[in-house]
Parts: structure tokens; C-alpha cells; sequence
């Protein structure tokens, strides 16, 4: 693993160090390579490099430098083997799905997650072909209901946004490996430093790193990461016949075939950063790198602030009710502690104001949040999903994802929570 030369290090220690070997200035921060295309160093190499005889830098759409260090770190600190970037958390899950699934087939998500991905998956997707049916993530025997033979992938967040609800991972996983379908595990919200999915059972994570892992809103990204071992649940799997018969646009190459490297990831790179381009950029990797080094000190902040503040408005008689699982009130309290460090849960609540009105008034009047389509920034934000992020949705959809007129969420920032505090109350 790059210059560490020892293994066993922590989560946060990894975040720091793992995938930079000083380059030829012995620079501690890792350099921005800012270029788009590289120089061979004859025609052999090139000619190997892009029959997958070695791998190495061919062109930035399809790999960078900068690039592959955010990519080592981000797949060691979540305990994955193998990572790819994408430029934004969408195109990730997008990458995620399409590498898995073609015309003809179907998905199989939870009902609980972010509008934007839903809209993708129920909308989008059916433009390609592709099916996506739901199930309950409250009601787990709801989802064998849905899985048939075309089923190629699993869909759920571990933390969902904006109704912060928690996932029993090892349930759905149980399930996955049953039928031999690939899961995945939106991990955006709660982070590695808090819920490493891997551990529980996930095949593979995706997030959208313009979240914590940038953490002041100044980057976008996508990070989408295959755990070790992936190989065995491919190889053969007749799901997943895209990897085990030639793929004739890439010289008959028969992925499940590639031995050690990791046959998800390489045909991620091959067949969509190569023919789409939906590419991260090595300044923002770079900026991403920057917010990767703190995230575990950030995030211990934004769920402390999140959990003072949760409780504020639970004791508040002009609020219905908080959703945020810090609070042993709420009922995913239990899977908190089974699956969450240190029972912390990030930093993203939701509550229902008294009225759609009082929803508004609170959106409008606050000082120190901001109302901002985004979450995990250092600075607090607002928003009122219904007529936002999740306003796409059809009625039965919204009722099925517990938001309503009155729901308002928060994304707490690593200001004072007693200055939030005071903010909130001013306006509720």
C-alpha cells in the first residue's frame, strides 16, 4: 500500500497517508496533476496499457494520478478493495447500477432514500429499460417479494436522507447473498468513520463525496467502491453475464477472467468512464483529498451538534416530532447501536413543524442555516423537501418515503450548537 509500510493502521491514519508515493519533489501534499493526456514511454507500453497488460496512466477520463490516490483511500478507510471515481454522486450510482443491469432486467430499491436517486431509479432507468421495483426498508420480508431471476442489484442507503432511517444491513445482505445478487449500500450520510458496510454483509458502497467527505461544499464528486473478494460472487454468477462472456467493444475481454484485479471496478473504468466520460476533474479529487484528512474529527462534531440539537426540538412543544436516531425515543435507536460507531448518527435530522406555514416561516427566518440544496457542509443548512429535493415525487411516493408538507431537514454544521439552538427558536 503505497510508502506505508505496515499494515493495520486506523480508519483515520489511512485517510492521511494511504496511496501517496512522494512524487519526484517529495511534496507532502499530494500534487494536482492537471493534465489530460500522458506521454508513453514507447508504443509497447501504450499498446499494453490499453489491452490491459499493465495498467498506468492512458488518458484522465479513465484514470489520473491525483485521482488514484483519493481513490486508494477512500477504498482502504472504507475496508473495500477496489475504488472508482466518478464526477458526481448521481453519475456514481448511475455507474453503480448500468454496470450490473441492461435492458430487460430489474433493481430492486428501499423505499427510503433520496428523491434524486428515486427519480433515477423509477424514472430514468425505464428509459434504459431497466426495471426498479421497491421495498419497504422497515418491513425487510418485503423485499424476497420483488427479487426474480432478472434482479441484478440490492439498493438501500445505510442512513437515509432526509428521513434518517437505518437500514438493517446484515438483513438485507442475508437476503443478497441468498439469491447471489450484488447489493448496494448508499453510505454518503453516515460515512466509513461511522458505519463501515462492508462488515455487515454489502458488496458495494457508493457515495456522493460533495458530501462529508468534502465537507464545505466547494467540490463534487463520486466515489464507488467493490469489496474484496467481489470476484467469487461474479465469476460464473449467470446474473452477471456481462462479466463472463467476451466483450466485444474491448477486445473480446472476458472480465470475471482478469484474475486479482478486480473485474467490478475494471469494467466501471472500461465501459463507462471510458464511453461516457462522466469523469472527475484532479482539482476536485484534490479537494476531496483535503476533506478526507478530517472527516473523522468532522463527523464526531456534526453528530454531537446533531444529537443536542435533536434533543431541543423533541423538548419543543411546537414540534411533532424529530427524526433522528441519537434519540433513544426514536426507532431505529436499536439499530444505531448495532450498527453505528459509537452510536453516533451524522449529522443530518428532520423534523415535522406544526404546519406546512410554520415549515416555511422556519426556512425563511433562520440566520446561521442556510437554505441550501446540499448536506455535510461545515456551515448548517436548511431545506423543505416536499417543494425541493424530493418534489419530483408523486404523492403515494412521498407518503411511502414519510415526507410531508411540514417536514423540514437540517444538515448541522460545526458551528456552536447553543448559536443553532438560539436560531431555531427564534423562528419555531
Amino acid at each position: 500500500m503505497a510508502n506505508l509500510k505496515h499494515s493495520n493502521f486506523t480508519q483515520n491514519t489511512l485517510a492521511l497517508h494511504a496511496g501517496y508515493n512522494y512524487d519526484s519533489q517529495r511534496t507532502l501534499s499530494v500534487p494536482i496533476y492537471q493534465s489530460s493526456a500522458y506521454n508513453f514511454e514507447n508504443l509497447d507500453v501504450a499498446a499494453n496499457r490499453f489491452a490491459l497488460k499493465e495498467l498506468g496512466n492512458i488518458y484522465s477520463r479513465v484514470g489520473n494520478p491525483t485521482v488514484a490516490v483519493l481513490q486508494t483511500r477512500l477504498a482502504e478507510v472504507e475496508g473495500g478493495g477496489f475504488a472508482v471515481l466518478a464526477a458526481t454522486g448521481a453519475a456514481a450510482i448511475f455507474y453503480a447500477i448500468v454496470n450490473l443491469a441492461e435492458a430487460g432486467d430489474n433493481i430492486v430499491y428501499s423505499n427510503k432514500i433520496y428523491g434524486g436517486t428515486q427519480v433515477l431509479f423509477a424514472h430514468t432507468l425505464k428509459r434504459f429499460g431497466i426495471e426498479a421495483r421497491v421495498f419497504d426498508i422497515d418491513n425487510i420480508s418485503s423485499l424476497e417479494k420483488v427479487i426474480d431471476k432478472k434482479t441484478k442489484a440490492i439498493f438501500f442507503e445505510s442512513l437515509s436522507n432526509p428521513q434518517i432511517a437505518i437500514a438493517d444491513t446484515s438483513a438485507i445482505t442475508k437476503i443478497a447473498k441468498k439469491h447471489g445478487i450484488i447489493s448496494i449500500c448508499d453510505n454518503t450520510v453516515a460515512t466509513p468513520f461511522l458505519h463501515k458496510p462492508f462488515d455487515f454483509g454489502v458488496d458495494i458502497s457508493v457515495h456522493s463525496l460533495t458530501k462529508y467527505v468534502n465537507g464545505q461544499g466547494s467540490a463534487m464528486g463520486g466515489g464507488i467502491i467493490e469489496r474484496k473478494g467481489l470476484n467469487e460472487l461474479i465469476r460464473g454468477n449467470k446474473r452477471y453475464p456481462a462479466f463472463n462472456t467476451p466483450d466485444e467493444s474491448y477486445h473480446g475481454i472476458v472480465y470475471a477472467e482478469l484474475g486479482e484485479l478486480p473485474s467490478y471496478g475494471i469494467r466501471l473504468i472500461t465501459e463507462w468512464l471510458r464511453n461516457i466520460g462522466a469523469s472527475i476533474s484532479p482539482f476536485n479529487a484534490w479537494l476531496l483529498i483535503q476533506g478526507l484528512e478530517t472527516l473523522e474529527l468532522r463527523i464526531k462534531q456534526h453528530s454531537d451538534s446533531a444529537l443536542e440539537i435533536a434533543k431541543f426540538l423533541e423538548s419543543n412543544k411546537k414540534i411533532k416530532s424529530v427524526f433522528y436516531p441519537g434519540l433513544k425515543s426514536n426507532p431505529y435507536n436499536k439499530l444505531l447501536k448495532k450498527y453505528f460507531a459509537n452510536s453516533r448518527a451524522s449529522g443530518l435530522l428532520s423534523f415535522e413543524a406544526e404546519s406546512f406555514e410554520a415549515a416555511q416561516k422556519i426556512c425563511n427566518n433562520t440566520e446561521l442555516f442556510s437554505i441550501t440544496a446540499n448536506i455535510g457542509d461545515s456551515k448548517s443548512l436548511i431545506i423543505h423537501p416536499y417543494s425541493t429535493t424530493h418534489s419530483q415525487l408523486s404523492k403515494a411516493e412521498m407518503d411511502s418515503a414519510g415526507i410531508t408538507p411540514s417536514t423540514v431537514r437540517l444538515s448541522i454544521g460545526l458551528e456552536s450548537p447553543s448559536d443553532l439552538i438560539k436560531d431555531l427558536e427564534r423562528t419555531i
